[in-house]
């Protein structure tokens, strides 16, 4: 058994498109391969050695005769193609109903409760990408302080607000303003805080004071458990907010990959006993959703290089899983989310080269944590630590 495991998310990082992708408008999506194929080819070494080439045909990533860790990927059994059902399932909570979405703006009864309850009109209301709604929307906002409400084809509800006109605590205030009134049918996955600055349209910036508010797990998550069996259950990144802050220990919420790399790496040098969860979220809010399949793959390279690093402060007591929680393929028409399997890669001093397999669902990697730690399972998900203990 293993002291730590280590979980660590690569946001929108899919491998190929699931059984159901037609379902979402999702056929041929392969976050990883299609960037390689867009890029003539990528170099990734060290998820190489790890296996990766060997779950799928990525141009410039072969596959290697001696793998050094576990591989394999995960299907998606929860409905949806989100942020939180992606988590949320790798943690043990199946999600039979994809979270509401809104294509034509949200309803009277949500807006107006809202523009009720924070004592001001608001912009927009419609599906749009955060970066250009703040250039059409910016000045108007910054003229009449109405924030500007927006979505996408992702369940979110989001608050664009220059922070010289609505500051960053007051528009956290309308989050959750927001975030309880959009309950019931209306329980959108996360409403999002979206502060912004700058002087006119052509040069408003999006500030890293971003926040989540998620809805609430209707059961406990395998964080809940192990945090009530007294292990350390710490945070890199969104993590807190995709649980609500629950079931967590300690919290470093980082902002993007590099400083999300390096608070892993510093907490792998510290002793604990339990789970580190981190997500790395630049795949998914960068690149992935502006099309941007080299800025992807320099995110992935980045990742890549990290890992020598992280395995320097590894032990025989230390297990790392690698995956996702969804795609976003940069290569598509589409800038949304994508139904994909992701990818699973497992490493530590004393295994190596074990086919994991196709898992029927993410639930596996927390199935795996707590069969670890002598725990109740999930009930959904099987535990692959045999499969590393017997190779």
């Amino acid at each position: 058994m293993f002291k730590r495991i280590t979980v660590i998310v690569l946001d929108g990082v899919g491998i190929g498109a699931a059984p159901d992708a037609a379902d979402y408008g999702d056929e041929g999506s392969n976050s990883i391969a299609n960037v390689a194929k867009v890029l003539n080819g990528i170099s990734l070494p060290n998820m190489q050695k790890l296996g990766l080439g060997n779950i799928t045909e990525i141009m410039g990533v072969p596959p290697t005769n001696h793998p050094q860790g576990g591989f394999g990927k995960m299907q998606p059994m929860s409905a949806g193609k989100d942020t939180i059902s992606g988590h949320w399932e790798m943690m043990g909570i199946y999600l039979p109903e994809a979270s509401p979405t809104y294509p034509n703006g949200f309803p009277d009864e949500v807006m107006g409760e809202f523009e009720k309850q924070i004592g001001r009109g608001t912009l927009a209301n419609r599906p749009a990408s955060g970066t250009e709604i703040i250039k059409e929307l910016g000045e108007e906002h910054v003229r009449t302080g109405k924030p500007i409400i927006y979505t996408s084809a992702d369940s979110v509800f989001q608050i664009a607000a220059h922070e010289e006109v609505i500051p960053v605590d007051k528009l956290y205030e309308m989050c959750l303003i927001a975030r309880d009134i959009l309950k019931g049918k209306h329980a959108v996955g996360r409403v999002i805080a979206r502060p912004f600055v700058g002087t006119e349209s052509e040069d408003f910036v999006r500030t890293n004071n971003r926040r989540d508010f998620s809805r609430t797990p209707d059961s406990d998550t395998v964080l809940d458990q192990l945090f009530a069996a007294d292990y350390d259950v710490w945070s890199v990144g969104k993590i807190d907010d995709i649980f609500v802050h629950r079931g967590i220990s300690r919290k470093n919420h980082t902002l993007d990959n590099n400083d999300s790399i390096q608070a892993t790496i510093n907490l792998l040098e510290e002793p604990f006993r339990g789970l580190l969860f981190v997500n790395l979220i630049e795949f998914d809010m960068i690149y992935g959703h502006r099309n941007d399949p080299q800025g992807y793959y320099g995110a992935l390279k980045t990742f890549d290089d990290a890992i020598p690093e992280l395995q320097k402060r590894l032990s025989d007591d230390d297990l790392v899983i690698v995956s996702a929680d969804h795609g976003v393929d940069p290569t598509t028409l589409s800038t949304d989310h994508s139904r994909e399997y992701v990818p699973l890669l497992v490493f530590g001093p004393g295994f190596s080269g074990i086919d994991l397999g196709i898992r029927q669902t993410f639930a596996d990697v927390g199935a795996t944590i707590m069969d670890n730690f002598n725990l109740e399972r999930p009930l959904i998900g099987t535990s692959f630590l045999p499969d590393l203990l017997n190779e």
